[in-house]
């Protein structure tokens, strides 16, 4: 990459990602069939969502501090986030 030129931001979640999109639909399905008694509910995943989105970590959907696709960490309610940002629910 040339000095002069800017960098495009990769700061999204996968839902709002363009290109890939069947591996993104499949994964945003498997999100959406996942077991009810294991999954936050949707104000709690849309609050921790917010939380991603707006963190340092986050590139093409995936958190660069583990390695996880955040959407899938943030859906799951014993999940916490790698840094602290959010945390479990029990």
């Amino acid at each position: 990459m040339q000095e002069n030129q800017l960098r495009i931001c990769k700061k999204c979640l996968t839902r709002d990602m363009i290109g890939q999109e069947e591996y993104f639909n499949n994964l945003r399905d498997y999100i959406e069939n996942l077991d009810g008694d294991i999954k936050v509910d949707q104000e709690q995943y849309e609050s921790r969502l917010l939380i991603c989105k707006d963190c340092e970590n986050l590139f093409q959907g995936m958190c660069r501090h583990c390695g996880c696709y955040v959407e899938l960490r943030a859906v799951i309610r014993t999940n916490a986030c790698p840094v602290n940002h959010w945390g479990a629910v029990q």
